[in-house]
């Protein structure tokens, strides 16, 4: 991998993560907002992040998409720091500028410029549901990473109606064309969710959730007690495509979500987060690391279902008696100092100190929402709020942590049936002190702030602590 000169590429790329974490803070937060319905546009929202600015916690910026029935999912940039691991390509005139959003009903993917207004962003392209598959052979798009050859893009789902296998299809760089389906050997990978990379361990990781008919209409209680959903990982040579390993953790652990490689480029682990165990209902936390010439696993957290009475549950939980976390989303801060581990049932956002990435020891914990507790903002204290911290975002310094309330339209409407709302919330954190969390009473977006739309997932200007991976230790 060769150097580039410093300073000759995006000023929002970075070398190395403790260059990310010396950066400027971001002052504009994105937002995918969604109709259930169908009904209206889908829309990205911008709101101000500047604690100092006058708009501070409020949209300042609302694009709508051109097209109806996307359900807006996982977004992000076309480029990020991995662009220093380009061998072929001139990043001098590669940026930080596009954000590309799927749609994970329709499989269209929109592409929108944030310059030269980062406040409000224009549409620059989509890329069709038939283009996708005819060139991938890949429906139901849902998480993408901009990476060293191109925009990876993982999908749920098979073209013209196959229920898989899922993958990841390659996008370019410049032209956002959809190129070709990235594996070239897959093994045994049928079901696919996330993807993410160790970089200079040429070895990209992939994680499992389930087909599009799986998920479509909600949790299916059949499948879930037969242990059908995803629990496993599978490792990859990145640079063929080629399948390398595949590690089970286990059947009863369903649904193997999100996955956050240490930022460290040298580092050799990571973390996956599970939804829910069929044996009792707890949701865990993995570490992923080398063990010799093979890739192993093992169980770092375990967070135990709450119980509760009957009467106050949705019926897909009453004959359990108890809210199970669901687990729905991780997030590693770019020091690797903090892993946030988003509880949706519970509504329960949990901060571990993972110096010791072996040994995750709790030091936070906030409360907003969940199934049972509904769980106030202290913005809005006599409002009960619905859903619960899922997607989660952590600033570039780990100073400022993000969480949005939605996971998707028909799981909403399962475990929330008396309506998820929409809100968008900030904690702050003091890294220098050991952590700890403390929701930021002057940032609650929700509700009309969103038109009626739900929303689902935040990213940052300038990038985050999932946006970004890394080539260089110093």
């Amino acid at each position: 991998m060769g150097e580039t000169p410093h300073g000759t590429s995006d000023p929002t790329f970075y070398r190395s993560p403790s260059e990310a974490v010396a950066a400027p803070p971001e002052e504009l937060a994105y937002v995918v907002a969604f109709d259930r319905s169908g009904e209206r546009p889908d829309a990205l929202a911008t709101v101000d992040a500047d604690p100092d600015s006058a708009d501070y916690g409020h949209v300042v910026g609302w694009v709508e998409m051109p097209t109806l029935g996307d359900e807006l999912h996982h977004f992000g940039w076309n480029a990020c720091s991995s662009a220093f691991a380009h061998a072929c390509h001139d990043i001098t005139g590669l940026r930080r500028r596009y954000l590309l959003l799927p749609g994970l009903r329709s499989s269209n993917i929109h592409v929108l410029d944030t310059h030269p207004d980062p406040r409000r962003p224009a549409l620059a392209k989509t890329i069709s549901a038939e283009e996708l598959a005819e060139r991938a052979g890949y429906s139901r798009p849902h998480t993408l990473h901009c990476g060293p050859t191109g925009i990876y893009l993982s999908c749920l789902g098979g073209a013209n109606g196959a229920e898989g296998p899922g993958g990841i299809a390659l996008l370019d760089h410049d032209t956002f064309e959809v190129l070709r389906a990235w594996e070239t050997d897959r093994g045994p990978q049928y079901l696919a969710y996330d993807a993410w990379w160790h970089l200079n361990q040429n070895t990209l990781v992939t994680s499992e959730w389930g087909t599009p008919g799986m998920i479509e209409d909600g949790l299916n209680p059949e499948l879930l007690l037969a242990n059908q959903y995803g629990h496993a990982l599978h490792f990859w040579d990145l640079e063929s495509g080629r399948h390398q390993q595949r590690v089970d953790l286990g059947e009863q652990h369903q649904m193997v979500l999100e996955l956050r490689p240490a930022h460290d480029p040298e580092a050799t682990w990571g973390f996956a987060g599970v939804v829910v165990s069929t044996e009792d209902l707890s949701a865990s936390v993995w570490r992923w690391h080398r063990d010799g010439d093979r890739w192993a696993a093992d169980k770092v957290i375990t967070i135990p279902a709450e119980p509760a009475d009957p009467e106050l549950l949705p019926p897909a939980l009453k004959p359990f008696g108890a809210v199970p976390p669901l687990v729905t989303d991780i997030n590693l801060s770019v020091d690797d100092r903090f892993l946030y581990v988003s509880c949706w049932g519970t509504g329960e956002l949990k901060q571990y100190d993972v110096s010791d990435p072996a040994s995750p020891r709790e030091v936070g914990s906030v409360r907003l929402g969940g199934i049972v507790g509904r769980a106030a903002h202290p913005a809005d204290p006599e409002r009960r709020l619905a859903g619960g911290p899922q997607m989660v975002e952590v600033s570039r310094d780990g100073r400022r942590v993000y969480v949005t309330n939605s996971l998707y339209g028909s799981w909403d409407d399962q475990f929330y049936p008396d309506g998820v709302g929409a809100w968008l919330a900030k904690l702050d954190t003091d890294p220098d002190a050991g952590g700890g969390l403390r929701v930021d009473e002057r940032f609650f977006p929700r509700g009309e702030d969103f038109r009626g739309l739900r929303v689902h997932q935040v990213r940052l200007q300038g990038g985050d602590s999932s946006s970004d991976s890394y080539c260089f230790r110093r």
